[in-house]
């Protein structure tokens, strides 16, 4: 079966272990379309080629770029025209440009398509976009939720087909390891290095993170014990106001900001941290979709903790802590028991490797991908 994959998000080098994978299963030859680069609010990515073993990996010009809903690709009609594939996986969500375009040329050639969402919040969306939403549901051979909520939220906006709650990507056991040297020296007089890695958006919860190390530290005090240090890698908006928040809380000498890291690098920053936070909250318009930083630092062995927030609790299962979200003080108490327990430390960190691996890795995706592919070939066929 030939399968053609249109996706912005595999411009990210690590993300294209799950094409590999794909790739190596029985009975597929796989086309991947991906832009030059994409800008969201963290910069612009440029395609990184990093994995490609097994693959094409077509890049075509795209119009609007950083524009979620309004991008397209000029030439996307003429490539797929020349590509003939029998089935296209959209690797996008169903209400914007690219997927209608997708679409559209599936539909008048009776080619089955599939999209994949993340959207977890039930949202209306102006003309053309809502539009664009029921022509694809009403063409769609299945669909793919990144998780259970998505699903719920298809269900809700009136998707009648066939639907599978599973992540977008994994984590590449191989890149993401046990034992790989940190990025950053372990800083001298501190019980406890907390990390986050991701964008610095509000939505992220850094603020409240910085509060609770800053409450955190002060019960250590009280009692003697050596406090906390931040390591913060990503970029954002938010940087500057954090840096004022860590002054304002005396943690200026005690937190770090790293910068952005390539996908590929990922496992030393994990390497540095005692462990990793997700404090995400939730907005009006956003919550938390999956957090992929969690397996990636479970993966490598790193205890994980995450807010409430959308699909946090279900990615950590119970092989991390999870606190209400918007609640410092929360996280505060988590954060205590971690700095004083390091035998709990280590049974998480045992228990999220062992999660990760089980569920997680690009393999167990690719491999699920693939049934989907053959699922829907079948049917067409029935």
């Amino acid at each position: 079966m030939r399968v053609v994959m249109l996706s912005k998000a595999i411009v990210v080098g690590a993300y294209q272990r799950k094409l590999e994978e794909l790739a190596r299963l029985p009975d597929l030859d796989l086309i991947a379309v991906a832009p030059p680069s994409w800008r969201d609010s963290r910069g612009e990515v440029q395609l990184e080629r990093t994995y490609t073993d097994g693959y094409q990996l077509l890049e075509l010009p795209v119009a609007l770029n950083g524009h979620f809903h309004a991008h397209f690709y000029p030439r996307l009609p003429q490539t797929l025209q020349r590509i003939q594939p029998d089935l296209i996986h959209v690797d996008e969500e169903p209400y914007n440009l690219a997927s209608w375009q997708a679409f559209r040329w599936a539909s008048e050639r009776r080619v089955p398509a599939l999209f994949f969402s993340w959207q977890n919040l039930l949202k209306e969306y102006p003309p053309p976009f809502n539009w664009i939403e029921r022509y694809n549901y009403s063409r769609a051979a299945f669909a793919i939720a990144g998780n259970a909520e998505a699903g719920q939220v298809l269900r809700d906006k009136g998707y009648a087909g066939p639907i599978t709650v599973l992540p977008q990507f994994g984590v590449d056991p191989v890149l993401f390891r046990p034992g790989v040297a940190p990025l950053l020296e372990r800083p001298s007089g501190v019980s406890l290095v907390v990390g986050y890695a991701g964008g610095l958006v509000p939505e992220k919860g850094i603020d409240l993170m910085l509060q609770a190390v800053s409450q955190c530290n002060q019960r250590l005090a009280a009692e003697g014990v050596d406090g906390c240090s931040v390591m913060i890698a990503g970029a954002g908006s938010e940087q500057a106001a954090l840096e004022d928040l860590a002054r304002q809380l005396g943690l200026a000498e005690r937190v770090t900001f790293t910068g952005k890291t390539p996908s590929t690098g990922m496992a030393a920053v994990y390497a540095s941290m005692d462990v990793l936070v997700l404090p995400s909250r939730t907005t009006a318009t956003w919550k938390e979709q999956f957090g992929r930083v969690l397996i990636e630092a479970m993966a490598c062995q790193v205890p994980v903790i995450g807010s409430d927030s959308g699909e946090i609790p279900n990615v950590i299962g119970d092989a991390g802590l999870v606190f209400p979200e918007a609640d410092p003080a929360a996280l505060a108490h988590l954060l205590i028991a971690l700095a004083q327990q390091p035998a709990l430390r280590q049974r998480l960190a045992r228990r999220g490797h062992e999660r990760a691996m089980a569920h997680f890795t690009q393999a167990r995706i690719a491999e699920q991908t693939h049934a989907i592919y053959q699922q829907v070939l079948e049917q067409r066929c029935g």
